[in-house]
């Protein structure tokens, strides 16, 4: 599997479907979900994991339950046997006939496909690794997290090896000496910002970034129209007023990498963009 920085190179900016591509009858968060990200263009899939009461990984963002699953639940106190029994909601709240996938299912599906973010789960570390190395995927890997001394020595002793960003929010940068210091593959970070006079997307800092060669992420995507990731310049605005005061703006910043909830859309701007 080539890295993200051959990817990177050979295809211009990257772009990662954030929980795959859901709408209508298909959930996010499952293999029909990234399925259709990587049709529409997708070069990274960003998926969230959990562990079951009895210790077996499963793909789905915990506290969505209400949303997916019709019901005031924390899965994560349910056994694989009753994850399993579970069928998915789609957005109109009526059950489909899709699952719960597991971790296992999930990367025997993508072996060899695609680069895979693994998000919220830095506290289950050790578990997702050595599901990894089963399936022999370590190259297809990254990880981000949090900088907290805690999460930082889970990345260095279980995933030394695996491609890995810190997250750095709204101002600037504390971590990098220190993560520079440790056995952790640094290839980059995710930047979360919601001014654009915040340290960390100012050119000076974002043009160091690249002299070390470290590749820059920021999310499109809107969680929530009051938490801006990247000081407005989102997936809303770039489909309902000017791709250019979004998408373009990311890009023009430097940004390597965009995480967005439109695959298919931001896909063919960047390659109308680049003609």
């Amino acid at each position: 599997m080539k890295s993200l920085a051959q990817l990177r190179k050979e295809k211009g900016v990257l772009v990662a479907a954030h929980r795959g591509t859901s709408g209508g009858n298909i959930p996010p968060n499952t293999i029909a979900a990234f399925d259709l990200a990587l049709k529409e263009g997708a070069d990274i899939l960003e998926m969230d994991l959990f562990k079951s009461l009895d210790g077996e990984i499963f793909v789905f963002h915990t506290g969505t339950e209400p949303c997916y699953l019709d019901r005031h639940i924390k899965i994560e106190s349910k056994t694989s046997e009753e994850i399993r029994n579970l069928r998915l909601c789609n957005c109109d709240l009526e059950e489909t006939f899709l699952g719960v996938n597991s971790f296992d299912e999930i990367l025997e599906h993508y072996k060899g496909k695609c680069i895979m973010n693994l998000d919220r789960c830095i506290h289950i570390t050790e578990d997702v690794m050595r599901a990894v190395r089963r399936h022999n995927m370590v190259d297809q890997i990254l990880l981000k997290s949090d900088t907290s001394d805690k999460s930082l020595k889970l990345v260095e002793t279980f995933a030394p090896d695996v491609a890995y960003m810190p997250i750095f929010f709204m101002e600037e940068d504390t971590a990098s000496e220190k993560i520079e210091s440790m056995n952790i593959n640094y290839v980059g970070a995710e930047l979360v910002f919601d001014r654009e006079d915040a340290s960390i997307v100012q050119d000076s800092y974002l043009e160091m970034m690249h002299k070390k060669n470290r590749l820059l992420w920021a999310n499109s995507l809107v969680y929530s129209s009051r938490v801006p990731l990247t000081a407005g310049h989102s997936d809303d605005i770039s489909l309902t007023d000017d791709p250019e005061k979004g998408w373009g703006w990311l890009v023009d910043k430097g940004f390597d990498i965009i995480q967005t909830d439109w695959t298919y859309h931001l896909v063919h701007y960047l390659k109308d963009r680049r003609k």
